[in-house]
C-alpha cells in the first residue's frame, strides 16, 4: 500500500524544520491498518520540501542547489545517496526503505531506469510501470510528449525504437532483474494507465505488465486507488463496473490485480 504524501499539509509555508507533528498520527493510522491486513506500507514523499516530480515550479527552493533546502549545495549522485543511506542506517538499522529510481533532470537517467551502482546497499529499489508511454499516458497533458505521441496500441505500438509486447516489457525490466540478482529487492512503486486509453488496450497492457510482476515476484502499487489511473471511478469508457464495498470498481481490472498477487 503506497501512501503518497505532500509536506505542505503539515508545514506552514516553507518552514521546513517546524512541522505540525499531528500529521504523524494519520501516518500511524495508515501503518496500523496495513499491519492489520498483512500489507507492506510504502510511505512516499511525493512532494518533499523543495522538490516534486510534478509542478516543481510551486517550490520556493531547489533541493539540489539551495542551502536552505540542503546544508550545502549538492548534486544528486550515488555517492551522496550512499552517505544518506549510512546516516539513516545509524538511526534505524532495520529499515529497508531505499532509493527511488532517478529523477528526470537534464543529463540524468529517467525515473524508470535501474540503479546498479546502488545494488549493494541492502535496500529496496522502487521502479515504475508506465512504458510504453503512448499507452499509459495517452492524452495526459502534464506529460511533455503527449502532443507528439502516436495513438495507443498494444501489443504492437512502436515507441523509442521498440515494438512493445510482453517480450519487450520483459526485456525492458532486465536491468532491474540484474539489480535484484546483485542483492537488491525490487518494488514497483507506481504503475497504471490513464483513463483516455481505450479500455481494451489498457486491459491487454496491464494484464501483461502485472503478469510479469507476478512472475518476477515483485510487489507493485497501482497509481492510484480512486481516480483517473485507479481501479475506482476512473471514468475509462467501456469499463465494466461493479459496486463493491460502496465503491464503483472496474471489475476486469480487479480480476487482473487479483490474478497478479505475489
Amino acid at each position: 500500500m503506497r501512501i503518497p504524501s505532500d509536506y505542505r499539509f503539515w508545514i506552514d509555508g516553507f518552514a521546513y524544520l517546524r512541522p505540525d507533528e499531528a500529521v504523524f498520527a494519520a501516518f500511524d493510522g495508515y501503518l496500523a491498518a496495513c499491519r492489520e491486513r498483512g500489507l507492506h506500507m510504502s510511505l512516499n514523499l511525493h512532494r518533499a520540501p523543495s522538490y516534486c516530480i510534478n509542478r516543481n515550479d510551486l517550490e520556493r527552493d531547489n533541493l539540489w542547489l539551495d542551502q536552505v533546502a540542503q546544508r550545502r549545495p549538492v548534486r544528486p549522485d550515488p555517492r551522496r545517496t550512499r552517505r544518506a543511506h549510512r546516516a539513516h542506517r545509524r538511526r534505524d538499522p532495520g529499515d529497508r526503505s531505499g532509493p527511488r529510481d532517478r529523477d528526470r533532470r537534464p543529463g540524468r537517467r529517467p525515473r524508470h531506469l535501474a540503479m546498479p551502482e546502488l545494488a549493494g546497499l541492502g535496500v529496496t529499489h522502487s521502479g515504475r510501470g508506465y512504458q510504453p508511454m503512448p499507452v499509459s499516458h495517452h492524452r495526459a497533458s502534464w506529460w511533455p510528449g503527449h502532443a507528439d505521441a502516436p495513438p495507443p496500441e498494444y501489443p504492437g505500438r512502436r515507441w523509442e525504437g521498440r515494438v512493445w509486447d510482453r517480450a519487450t516489457l520483459r526485456e525492458f525490466y532486465r536491468p532491474w532483474r540484474e539489480v535484484e540478482a546483485a542483492g537488491a529487492a525490487v518494488h514497483i512503486g507506481e504503475c497504471g494507465c490513464y483513463n483516455k486509453t481505450p479500455n481494451d488496450i489498457a486491459l491487454r497492457w496491464l494484464g501483461d505488465l502485472f503478469g510479469l510482476y507476478r512472475e518476477f515476484g515483485w510487489g507493485f502499487a497501482l497509481w492510484n486507488f480512486a481516480g483517473d489511473f485507479g481501479i475506482v471511478n476512473h471514468g475509462r469508457p467501456g469499463a465494466r463496473y461493479e459496486q463493491i464495498g460502496g465503491f464503483k470498481v472496474d471489475r476486469d481490472l480487479l480480476e487482473i490485480l487479483l490474478a497478479s498477487r505475489t
